[in-house]
């Protein structure tokens, strides 16, 4: 075993991670973002506001209760707003002047988007009547969690 820089402890016998590392050619990484196209944040929040609206109106169709829908399409708006503030935040010019920028922005609008679902998290027993803490939740959840249905029906191009 041999030492390191900073007391990082490496043993003979076992291969450097970074050695096989081989940075992508402009081809190479023009096939990959053919083959992986980019998803649009908007339509992610498109399936997120369809979810949300979804698990309201199952909330009220089961219950039977309007409560219970409103506090579940409410949790659902706790996660669309501040994600349709975040995309647009990053979509915008200033956003992608450069990478500098597009990190400063990106914490920026994440800091944004959390103290907005906060807010309206503790805004909500004032705004919406007789509030169901659990339907809000679950209405929440079931938003966030479509996210990722948006990224496993995102379209893939033909293969050439």
């Amino acid at each position: 075993m041999k030492t390191i820089a900073r007391d990082v402890h490496v043993h003979e016998d076992e291969q450097d991670p970074d050695a096989d590392f081989k940075p992508l050619t402009a081809e190479e990484a023009r096939r990959l973002r053919e083959r992986k196209p980019l998803i649009s944040p908007w339509r992610v929040i498109a399936i997120q506001v369809a979810a949300g609206l979804l698990v309201a109106l199952a909330a009220w169709g089961l219950s039977g209760r309007q409560n219970l829908g409103w506090s579940a399409g409410y949790g659902a708006l706790a996660v669309v707003i501040p994600a349709a503030v975040f995309a647009r935040g990053l979509t915008g010019r200033f956003s992608s002047l450069n990478a500098g920028t597009a990190v400063l922005g990106f914490f920026l609008w994440e800091m944004v988007k959390l103290v907005l679902s906060v807010a309206m998290l503790l805004a909500a027993p004032r705004l919406v009547t007789a509030l169901s803490w659990p339907a809000m939740l679950v209405g929440l959840v079931v938003t966030m969690k479509a996210a990722w249905v948006a990224v496993m029906l995102a379209p893939e191009r033909p293969k050439i």
